[in-house]
């Protein structure tokens, strides 16, 4: 510790990173240390926890004064529930923009004179650069600092939000769509690394990373409610400026809340695996997007299955090689890790074919306005944002294995539901089907979460959350895709999504439900862990 400094008594040491705490390690260090003057040769930062204790009166009499944005508070309590909220408001702002904007494609077509095929250019931009980078920007942030990364991810995607609101051209559009991209990559994993950081108990963590993974499955839910209302009310360039405050609010927070962190010992930047992980994950969603408009069997889409598939397998070859790969390919011998992954592309699957079905269903079908198609969704929406938290309490008293089976049996009850019902029935049996999908949905995120970062170690933290959110975009990409496919060789091929169709969407739905619970099955049985 540095001359004159005093002693952090929040459970931070002074870079933010969780210190120890635990009555078992205190011990360990009294009976080692002998509480004797510490060795001449040992580094500062190393001195055992004994040492670094004081009275609470002369603490405070020798704590010099806090300056109103020092990012540490004496209160450890509050102070992590402040960095947790503060993580989940950026959070909420990459999901919303990730559904929000696809109930405004009709009306940002009619304004700026976009082709029907182009338009959705305008969500997959966002898509595909976010899906791209997370895993890279949660290995960065672990090296250079998590508080610096967010703040910065913050900054552009602010910028960017008021560059789509100002787009005169769809050609900007889009460029401004991908930017936002970038910054939104920032948010997601280094948000979940500072959460699990600052919550070293398990149960508290678990609650934590159940309420940050329920905030970003409700913003993305909510999004097309939030977006029909907006757009109904203000016009689709209010989608994106609306977004500007927020980022601004969220910046100001992270830098008067979150603390600094990044792991003890960053390993060495993986430039290769970083170049070819980007690759791999940017061809695949342009594969899912691309491959329902060109045909599956187009030689395009089949020259680039082709690359894929090369670009996938010289990342396993030059992964295995490296002593600090990105992503090593045995983390796939880990069934928990390989499980929760595999959880989140089939869960978001469900979610994007069923929002993107409705939403063309109901508009396109049988003619509702965009904030009609909102309230529609509503009840997935609100059920999504109060059983998350609720999920979060499970998680860290029962462990992640029951509520994730729940929200696969949950899945697969909504798509049976929607299923065998009236296709062409009145909206509230389809938002009946859909409340249950919510409910699925709200629980399904804690236990993916917290069993991905949780089965990993601790300084993998920002890569964990990177792959978690990756599988979630590429879930996305894919629902999109497979719904699209759908549509497309539906009647002459416009892709409305008329009553004889959707049903094969809720097929789906109920697929990756069943999928989910099998998945589910790989985790361990414990209870009381959350983490």
């Amino acid at each position: 510790m540095a001359e004159g400094a005093q002693p952090r008594t929040d459970g931070l040491d002074q870079r933010g990173v969780v210190g120890g705490g635990h009555a078992s390690f205190l011990h360990f260090s009294q009976v080692l240390w002998g509480g004797g003057p510490r060795a001449p040769h040992a580094r500062p930062r190393s001195r055992p926890l004994h040492l670094l204790e004081r009275p609470s009166r002369e603490r405070a009499a020798r704590r010099p004064s806090r300056s109103p944005g020092d990012p540490v508070d004496p209160q450890p309590g509050p102070r992590r529930w402040a960095v947790l909220a503060t993580c989940c408001l950026a959070l909420f702002l990459v999901g919303l923009d990730t559904t929000a904007v696809n109930v405004a494609l009709p009306a940002i077509g009619a304004d700026l004179g976009v082709a029907p095929a182009a338009l959705p250019w305008v969500v997959d931009a966002y898509t595909l650069v976010l899906a791209s980078l997370l895993i890279s920007s949660g290995a960065l942030a672990d090296r250079f600092g998590r508080r610096r990364l967010l703040r910065a991810g913050l900054v552009v995607f602010a910028a960017a939000s008021a560059l789509c609101a100002l787009a005169p051209t769809p050609g900007l559009l889009v460029a401004a769509r991908a930017a936002q991209g970038v910054g939104a990559s920032m948010l997601s994993p280094v948000g979940l690394a500072i959460v699990v950081g600052v919550f070293p108990d398990a149960r508290d963590r678990a609650r934590a990373v159940g309420a940050w993974a329920g905030v970003f499955g409700a913003s993305m839910a909510v999004g097309p409610l939030l977006g029909g209302v907006v757009v109904e009310l203000a016009g689709w360039r209010w989608v994106f400026g609306l977004v500007v405050p927020v980022a601004v609010l969220a910046l100001g927070l992270t830098t008067r809340f979150v603390p600094e962190s990044r792991v003890d010992r960053p390993r060495r930047l993986d430039l290769p695996g970083q170049v070819l992980l980007t690759a791999v994950v940017a061809g695949a969603v342009a594969l899912l997007i691309e491959a329902p408009h060109r045909g599956w069997a187009s030689p395009a889409v089949l020259l680039g299955a082709g690359a894929l598939v090369s670009a996938v397998l010289l990342l396993v070859v030059v992964e295995l090689r490296r002593a600090d790969p990105l992503v090593d390919p045995r983390l796939l011998r880990v069934p928990a890790f390989t499980g929760a992954v595999a959880a989140a592309v089939a869960v978001f699957v469900a979610l994007n074919a069923a929002l993107l079905a409705t939403s063309l269903h109901l508009q396109g079908d049988r003619g509702l306005s965009s904030a009609a198609v909102g309230a529609v969704t509503l009840p997935l929406a609100l059920a999504a944002m109060l059983v998350a938290p609720v999920s979060g309490v499970l998680v860290g008293r029962l462990g992640a294995r029951g509520p994730l089976l729940a929200a696969g049996g949950l899945l697969a009850l909504a798509g049976a539901l929607l299923r065998l019902g009236p296709h062409d029935g009145p909206p509230w049996w389809l938002a009946t089907g859909l409340l249950v999908l919510g409910i699925g949905f709200g629980l399904a995120n804690a236990p993916i979460t917290t069993t991905s970062v949780s089965s990993l170690p601790p300084e993998r933290a920002g890569v964990a959350g990177g792959i978690t959110s990756a599988a979630r975009q590429l879930g996305a990409a894919l629902g999109v895709a497979v719904a699209g496919a759908t549509l497309a060789r539906a009647g002459d091929g416009s892709g409305v999504a008329t009553a004889d169709v959707v049903p094969v969407i809720w097929t789906i739905v109920l697929t990756c439900g069943a999928i989910v619970v099998g998945l589910a099955s790989v985790l361990p049985r414990t209870r009381g862990r959350g983490a």
